[in-house]
């Protein structure tokens, strides 16, 4: 990527593909972006780029890519594909550009120490990085491997009944409406999502399930 491109990106500002980071102090709450990428589409993520998109620049880049390389490959699982440059301006400031790839084996988790068991998995909405729900983490697992028909009943058609006249339903919701318990209610919804029935909308409280038109 040449470097007008970059500062096209940039100028942009932050979106579900781009992210900006002043500093690189804070390794182990950045790979949460990092994590958030390689869950949803790829994206890039900037250290030494304010949230007002203009340029701070690092002082010394080389430790702060060392800092940043080396808890992206200690703190994330599994591994996650990326690429990382030095971007240098016309006025002699530079920053890391960080290239995100899409993670083929999803979900990714970030841990806040190399020697913890259990990670969080995150997820880009917009520009932000949320914590993926328990249904999300099972859609990104298991949709690329997923070849069941889908299964109507009693439940399901309370569900799309009531989407003619709402446009989404929350697991909460769908609890209340089918009678089933969480479990089974999620399982539901997941299982119609895999299939193509419907898609998740991730939210900061709880995922939104939409009808595919």
């Amino acid at each position: 990527m040449e470097l007008k491109q970059v500062k096209r990106l940039i100028s942009g500002g932050e979106s579900s593909s781009v992210e900006f980071k002043k500093k690189a102090n804070h390794p182990d709450k950045i790979v949460r972006e990092v994590v958030a990428f390689a869950n949803s589409n790829g994206g890039h993520l900037f250290i030494g780029v304010s949230d007002d998109q203009s340029i701070a620049g690092l002082k010394y880049p080389e430790e702060d890519e060392f800092i940043l390389t080396k808890a992206i490959q200690e703190l994330c699982r599994p591994n996650i594909d990326f690429e990382v440059m030095t971007r240098r301006f016309r006025d002699g400031k530079k920053i890391l550009h960080y290239h995100i790839r899409e993670g083929v084996d999803k979900p990714h988790y970030a841990f806040l120490e190399r020697q913890h068991r259990y990670g969080k998995a995150f997820i880009r909405v917009a520009d932000r990085s949320i914590q993926a729900s328990k249904e999300m983490r099972r859609f990104l697992k298991e949709r690329k491997t997923y070849d069941k028909p889908i299964s109507y009943g009693e439940s399901t058609g309370h569900l799309f009944r009531f989407f003619e006249k709402n446009m989404s339903i929350t697991l909460s919701q769908y609890c209340e409406l089918s009678g089933l318990n969480k479990k089974l209610a999620s399982n539901k919804l997941v299982s119609l999502a895999l299939s193509g029935a419907l898609k998740i909308e991730p939210r900061e409280g709880e995922d939104l399930f939409i009808p595919v038109q």
